[in-house]
C-alpha cells in the first residue's frame, strides 16, 4: 500500500512538471519596449518653418576683418566645382573686396583688385569664361548667402571668378508681396519668415545665381559692409582675403 501511494505521488509531481511546461510555453514573447529616445528622433519637427541643416563643402575665407567659413550647395554644381577650383588654386589670395554697400552686400574676386593702386575703379576684371545659370527656387538670397556676380548678359551667365556676400536688411511683408508681383515670384512662407526675421535681398532672386551660404562669420560681413568707403563703394582702407578648403 505504502508503495502504490510513491507511485501516486510521484504520478502527480510529472503530471504537475507537464502542465507547467504547457502553460510557459503558451506564454506571449514580449517584444522591446521602443525608448523615449526612439520615439523622438523619428518624430516629424513641429515647426514646419524650420531652416534644414545643409551640408557641403566648406570654405575658409581669411579676411582683414575676421574669418568666414562657407558652405558651397550640392544643389549647383557647375558653381561649386568652380569655385573650388579657385580657391585650390589659390586664385583669391590677396584680391580685395572691392565693392561694399551697407544693407546690401560686399563683393569680391576681381583678379585685377589685387595690385589695384587706391581709388582704381575695380569690378570689371574676369578669367575669360562664365558659368551657365544654376537657378533653383529653394535656394535664395537670405543674409549671408553666397551668390555669383555677372554682367548684364541675357543668359544671367554667372562671372567665373567674382562673387558676393549677402548683408541685406529686414524686408517686410508688403515689400515682399510687391516685389511677388513685379518680378512674377513667389514667397514661400519659409522664405517670408527668412527675410522679415532675419532679412536679405528677394529683389535679386532668380537673377543671380545663389550657390553657398555662411555658416559662420555673420559679423565680418556687417563690419566689412560697415566700411568707410569711396564713391565706387570700394573701401578707404584695402580688405583683403585668402581662402582654403575647411575641415
Amino acid at each position: 500500500m505504502h508503495f502504490i501511494n510513491k507511485i501516486f505521488v510521484l504520478i502527480l509531481l510529472v503530471f504537475s512538471v507537464l502542465i507547467s511546461k504547457g502553460q510557459a510555453a503558451k506564454k506571449p514573447v514580449a517584444k522591446p519596449a521602443v525608448s523615449k529616445t526612439q520615439i523622438t528622433v523619428k518624430a516629424k519637427p513641429k515647426d514646419s518653418l524650420a531652416i534644414p541643416t545643409i551640408v557641403g563643402t566648406r570654405i575658409k575665407i581669411t579676411t582683414d576683418s575676421g574669418v568666414i567659413v562657407i558652405r558651397l550647395y550640392d544643389k549647383t554644381p557647375l558653381h561649386r566645382d568652380n569655385f573650388i577650383k579657385m580657391v585650390n588654386s589659390h586664385f583669391y589670395d590677396s584680391l580685395l573686396f572691392h565693392r561694399v554697400i551697407a544693407g546690401f552686400m560686399i563683393q569680391g574676386g576681381d583678379p585685377e583688385s589685387k595690385n589695384a593702386v587706391p581709388d582704381q575703379p575695380l569690378g570689371k576684371g574676369d578669367v575669360g569664361y562664365t558659368i551657365p545659370a544654376e537657378f533653383d527656387s529653394t535656394l535664395f538670397h537670405k543674409k549671408g548667402a553666397l551668390a555669383a556676380a555677372r554682367t548684364n548678359n541675357p543668359e544671367k551667365a554667372s562671372s567665373g571668378c567674382q562673387f558676393y556676400l549677402v548683408q541685406g536688411k529686414k524686408i517686410t511683408e508688403q515689400e515682399l508681396s510687391a516685389i511677388e508681383k513685379q518680378r512674377g515670384l513667389y514667397f514661400s512662407p519659409i522664405k517670408r519668415k527668412v527675410y522679415t526675421e532675419l532679412g536679405g535681398t528677394p529683389m535679386l532672386d532668380m537673377n543671380y545665381t545663389v550657390f553657398g551660404e555662411v555658416e559662420t562669420g555673420m559679423e565680418v560681413i556687417d563690419r566689412i559692409a560697415g566700411a568707410q568707403k569711396n564713391g565706387l563703394n570700394r573701401p578707404n582702407t584695402d580688405i583683403r582675403m585668402k581662402m582654403e578648403l575647411a575641415k
